[in-house]
């Protein structure tokens, strides 16, 4: 008998027992995966796939949440434009529920993030504004805020709103919580590109499980928090300039080039109990190996975080339980680095095989 219960051992489906009335309907109830070829023996490790969402990350819960928060309180009207500074995923989410619910968008975002987002976002129906890389993220946030003070736009706040831990607490924590149920987990691997993953499910995790031990992580080159210098920001906590600590790095998504205010309350709250810096070469390599051993595409946040997960394992007690986070899907990187080694041309691995019988042979 097959482990679905069929005598055939054939996998068998039956649909999710209910009908969607749209697109938004769908976020969240992510799968956690067990890692079953690059885990080290002894200690297991899980990873939460926020490319099953809609719009294939994690922002998909925050976009969705910051849009229905701004319905609910008539801070958002019919038909009004939303802008948003984002480095890519967020904006991405947000082109997803504004096309669902009519609302138009206007995004700001920096030069250098990957063309694929900016495409992605154009085809959902987005304006996509770009921003000079020498100003960095404090750029494309006052851009969003000029924009939306010049034409009466709604500003999504990302970086700020409440909405955004919130949509953690409600449905990311709850979702950990209810796979794992009363089993062992020892610990939550996260990075952080809001802080909002962190703050929401910081607030919940440990209720679960006492001795959970949460750890952060952050780009090697760029540790904000780990410089232990605060971050200067305005009267409604954007940031007032960048932070000293930063400089640029490879792990779009993560790390903006300040602290975000939603991140601050896990910082103040001592919501983590270790912070590991990983370098972003680090993180493509795990991102690769993810992909090839495990069939698991993800991106370079994603492979990051899991890096962090293997450093986690290292130390961690036998039969140990890790759960890392994986934010999004690899194929929102095609044009960067993280694809470097993949060409569109045969390689000569691949040529040897083409050319182990006599046709079909490309000159």
């Amino acid at each position: 008998m097959g482990m679905d219960g069929s005598e055939s051992g054939l996998r068998r489906t039956t649909g999710r027992g209910r009908l969607y009335d749209s697109i938004v309907d769908t976020v969240g109830n992510t799968p956690a995966v067990r890692i079953n070829r690059l885990a080290p023996e002894g200690v297991t490790i899980y990873v939460k796939c926020e490319f099953f969402n809609p719009a294939a990350s994690v922002k998909d819960r925050l976009a969705l949440n910051i849009i229905e928060t701004a319905e609910r309180e008539g801070r958002l009207k019919p038909g009004q434009t939303v802008v948003e500074a984002t480095s890519g995923n967020t904006g991405i989410g947000l082109a997803m529920v504004c096309a669902a619910k009519g609302y138009p968008l206007v995004i700001t975002m920096v030069e250098t993030f990957s063309v694929e987002r900016r495409q992605l976002m154009r085809m959902l129906g987005a304006k996509v504004i770009l921003t000079p890389k020498a100003e960095k993220g404090t750029g494309m946030v006052k851009k969003a805020r000029e924009l939306a003070e010049k034409h009466g736009w709604f500003l999504a706040h990302q970086f700020e709103t409440g909405a955004n831990a919130a949509i953690h607490e409600s449905t990311t924590a709850q979702e950990i919580v209810g796979d794992f149920g009363t089993g062992r987990l020892d610990y939550f691997v996260t990075g952080y590109g809001t802080g909002g993953t962190l703050a929401g499910v910081g607030r919940v995790i440990k209720k679960q499980w006492p001795d959970l031990k949460i750890v952060l992580s952050e780009p090697a080159n760029a540790q904000l928090i780990g410089s232990g210098k605060p971050q200067e920001r305005t009267a409604e906590g954007e940031p007032a300039a960048s932070h000293p600590a930063f400089e640029p790095h490879p792990i779009q998504g993560w790390t903006p080039d300040f602290i975000p205010l939603v991140l601050q309350e896990a910082i103040d709250g001592h919501y983590y109990d270790a912070l590991v810096p990983v370098a972003g070469p680090e993180g493509m390599k795990w991102a690769r190996e993810l992909a090839a051993k495990e069939g698991i595409l993800t991106g370079v946040s994603g492979g990051s975080t899991f890096a962090v997960a293997l450093k986690v394992a290292e130390t961690a007690a036998p039969g140990s339980v890790i759960l890392a986070m994986l934010p999004d899907t690899g194929e929102r990187y095609l044009s960067t680095p993280l694809f470097e080694p993949y060409g569109a041309d045969m390689n000569e691995s691949e040529l040897e095989v083409m050319r182990s019988t006599p046709g079909f042979q490309l000159g």
